[in-house]
């Protein structure tokens, strides 16, 4: 009895690069959905680091919101009137509350029960409820009118209008109790909350200043509230997520 015996040889012997072709592009395959997995990881994470950083600014607004609103209610319960801008970022303390007349900076003995008043409220409201945690710093911002000064402290109007809030950081360094003082307040990185600076006549209430009331309006101290934001940590992160998403969909 004949028997047969059934060839062995591999269907694809006239090209045996196959199966080894085969196993690169099975492996590129795997390689390729493990990288998108951890590309998807990576984006997940950013959308919700993304989304923490908006929360967090989210309430730091709604913070700095409530602190503007909550001096100012409680000055004009104390009969000390200010103004406060729309965005809810500044507090604008008139010259008539101060009394800057043109061409001095110093705080007059008739206004300084005022400004130490202010200077109190200020403390009490911006303490409260670890509300330095969301603020980056605050300025006590001097202005002028638009006449030109050349006496001390020197600078011209620039200088004026700076000296007229390091007179009021001052006074209130000498004048507050040390239990409320603010020049002890940090912000979340330790450093100093408060800062002085001076627009001289840069930033005017009215661009009409023909009379006295005019020029008044202008002598002023802007207390500037300004949040924490995302540093250049943050956003370089967020660039280079989206950098290797780019070079992953080119590929």
């Amino acid at each position: 009895m004949r028997s047969f015996r059934q060839s062995a040889a591999p269907v694809d012997e006239e090209n045996p690069y196959w199966v080894s072709f085969s196993d690169v592009m099975a492996a590129l395959v795997v390689i390729f959905i493990l990288a998108s997995l951890v590309l998807l990881m990576q984006l997940v994470e950013l959308k919700q680091d993304v989304s923490d950083k908006i929360k967090d600014l989210e309430i730091a607004e709604k913070v700095r919101k409530t602190i503007v609103e909550d001096i100012a209610r409680e000055l004009e319960e104390k009969s000390i009137k200010v103004q406060v801008a729309e965005n809810h970022s500044i507090i604008r303390i008139p010259n008539d509350v101060l009394g800057f007349r043109s061409g001095e900076f110093g705080i007059d003995s008739q206004y300084q029960e005022t400004a130490r008043t202010i200077g109190e409220v200020m403390a009490r409201v911006v303490k409260k409820d670890n509300r330095t945690d969301y603020l980056d710093t605050i300025f006590l911002e001097g202005h002028t009118d638009n006449r030109p000064f050349w006496g001390a402290p020197g600078k011209g109007n620039w200088g004026l209008s700076t000296f007229r809030a390091i007179s009021l950081w001052e006074y209130w360094r000498e004048a507050i109790d040390e239990n409320i003082a603010l020049y002890n307040l940090k912000n979340n990185e330790g450093q100093p909350l408060f800062s002085v600076s001076g627009y001289a006549d840069t930033r005017p209430v009215t661009e009409v200043q023909n009379e006295e009331s005019d020029y008044e309006l202008n002598r002023r101290i802007d207390i500037r509230i300004t949040i924490r934001r995302p540093d250049a940590t943050d956003y370089e992160k967020v660039k280079s997520t989206f950098g290797e998403a780019d070079a992953a969909s080119q590929n």
